[in-house]
This record gives structure tokens, C-alpha cells and sequence, in this order.
């Protein structure tokens, strides 16, 4: 078999807020660049909201880039690595 074989796993509650905080990262930056939702239920001010309840900040209309940093800080500090 070519190509990469090994796999990435999240286990338990702080892997699923470790991989909800990744995801979140990724869809905020999406949208910082081109405007694109990652779906319906993700507007700008839920992924903002959602960035806040996940590390203690508040962030504003546009605020995008920085909470894209304040996850980064969030998932260096508390993430998981994955098994």
C-alpha cells in the first residue's frame, strides 16, 4: 500500500473539544478569506460565540483572525494530541 498509513484518533471529552476546537480554527479561517460558510448552521457569529465559550474570550463582528489565534493558544495549552 503507498501513501501515508497512519491515523489520527480523539478519545473521550477532551478529544472532542480538541478536534471541535481544530475544526472551528479551520472554518474561521475559511470564512476570513473568502466569506465561505462551512455550512448553514456556522455563521460568522456562532463560530465566533463558540470560539468564545472555548477559551474564556469574547470576540467581536470580524474578529475572525484572532480568535483563530486564541484557538491555536487553546489547543497548544489544552488539546489533545491524539492517539
Amino acid at each position: 500500500m503507498k501513501g501515508n498509513t497512519e491515523m489520527t484518533t480523539f478519545v473521550g471529552q477532551a478529544g472532542v473539544s480538541t478536534y471541535q476546537a481544530i475544526a472551528l480554527k479551520h472554518g474561521l479561517k475559511m470564512y476570513a478569506a473568502c466569506g465561505m460558510q462551512p455550512n448553514r448552521m456556522w455563521t460568522p457569529t456562532a463560530m465566533l460565540k463558540t470560539a468564545g465559550a472555548i477559551t474564556g474570550q469574547k470576540f467581536k463582528r470580524g474578529q475572525y483572525l484572532e480568535a483563530v489565534d486564541a484557538l491555536q493558544v487553546w489547543i497548544d495549552e489544552n488539546g489533545t494530541t491524539g492517539q
